[in-house]
C-alpha cells in the first residue's frame, strides 16, 4: 500500500515535468547563450556565464536590486503588520465584521489590471487625490512621475491589494485561539495590549512565519502592478528583478540577458520557497 500511493501522484508529477521542467531547462540554456532577435530561431551560440556577469555588473542591475529590496520590504512588512492589526480588530463576529470581510475579499479578488488602472487614475496629476490636494492649497504630488517616489507609490498599491489576504489568514488563525485562554487572561487582569502580546501573537506565530515568507515571495515576483502603472519608469525607478527580466527579453530583445536575470530571481524565490516548506513541515511536526 505504501508503494502504490506514489502511483496516484504520478500523473501530477508528469504534468509538472512537462509544463515546468522543460521550460526551465530551456531558460537555463538561454541564459548561457547569446540569444537575440537574430539568433532566436537558429542555433544559440554558447557564451557561458557572460550574460550573468554583464547583468550583475551593470548599473541598471544595481538599481534594480535596490528597488526590489525596497519593494519587498514595503509589501511584506506593511502587509503582515497591518493584516495582523486588522485581524485583531475584526476577530469578533457580527454583521459589520461580515460586511468588512466581504469588502476585503472583493478587494483581494480584483484582477491586478483593474486595481492597477484604478490607482493609476487616482495617482494622476489631475486625479482625485491631487484634486483634493490642490483644493487644500498644496502642490500636486508626483506619485508616479518622481523617480524617488514612484517605487513607494507602486509598492503602496501592491500592499493595499495584499493586506486583505493577510487579514483573512490571520483572522482564521485568531479564531482558532481558545476563548477559555483569553477569558482566563482577562480574569487575571490582562490588558488588551498584554492579551495581544502574550497570548495572540504566540498562538499565531507559525502562521506569522509562513505568511511572511509568502508575502516576501509575492513581493519578489510582483510584475503586474509595475507593468500597468509605470512600465518600470520613470527611467528605471520602478524596475524590479521580475520587470527587468521582462524588459530585457521582450522590449530590448536581449533574451539571453533576460533569461539570466530571471534565473537569478528564480534562485531567490526557490530559496524562500525552501524556507516556507521547512516552516510548514515544522508546524505539522509540532501539531503531531
Amino acid at each position: 500500500m505504501r508503494n502504490t500511493k506514489w502511483l496516484y501522484t504520478l500523473p501530477a508529477l508528469v504534468f509538472v515535468v512537462a509544463v515546468c521542467l522543460y521550460p526551465l531547462v530551456q531558460l537555463i540554456r538561454m541564459s548561457l547563450s547569446d540569444v537575440t532577435s537574430g539568433t532566436l530561431l537558429n542555433a544559440w551560440p554558447w557564451v557561458g556565464l557572460r550574460n550573468f556577469v554583464v547583468q550583475i555588473t551593470s548599473a541598471a542591475f544595481s538599481a534594480t536590486i535596490r528597488n526590489t529590496i525596497i519593494f519587498v520590504v514595503i509589501v511584506a512588512g506593511v502587509s503582515v503588520l497591518t493584516g495582523f492589526v486588522v485581524a485583531v480588530v475584526l476577530r469578533g463576529r457580527g454583521r459589520l465584521v461580515n460586511i468588512l470581510m466581504a469588502v476585503m475579499v472583493f478587494v483581494w479578488a480584483l484582477p491586478p489590471v483593474v486595481t492597477g488602472s484604478a490607482w493609476k487614475f487616482m495617482y494622476a496629476g489631475d486625479g482625485p487625490i491631487n484634486v483634493i490636494v490642490q483644493a487644500l492649497g498644496l502642490s500636486k504630488i508626483p506619485f508616479l512621475y518622481d523617480p524617488q517616489m514612484a517605487i513607494f507609490s507602486v509598492a503602496a498599491v501592491n500592499t493595499w491589494a495584499v493586506i486583505p489576504f493577510a487579514t483573512l489568514v490571520f483572522r482564521a488563525a485568531l479564531l482558532g485561539v481558545s476563548a477559555d485562554v483569553i477569558e482566563a487572561a482577562r480574569l487575571d487582569g490582562a490588558r488588551p495590549r498584554q492579551e495581544i502580546w502574550y497570548i495572540l501573537i504566540p498562538q499565531v506565530r507559525p502562521t506569522l512565519y509562513v505568511l511572511t515568507v509568502l508575502c516576501v515571495v509575492y513581493g519578489f515576483r510582483s510584475f503586474d502592478f509595475i507593468y500597468i502603472m509605470t512600465s518600470g519608469g520613470p527611467g528605471v525607478a520602478t524596475n524590479t528583478l521580475a520587470f527587468l527580466g521582462y524588459s530585457l527579453a521582450f522590449v530590448q530583445y536581449n533574451f539571453g540577458g533576460g533569461a539570466a536575470v530571471s534565473i537569478i530571481s528564480a534562485i531567490l524565490v526557490v530559496g524562500l520557497a525552501f524556507l516556507y516548506s521547512r516552516s510548514v513541515f515544522r508546524e505539522e511536526a509540532d501539531a503531531q
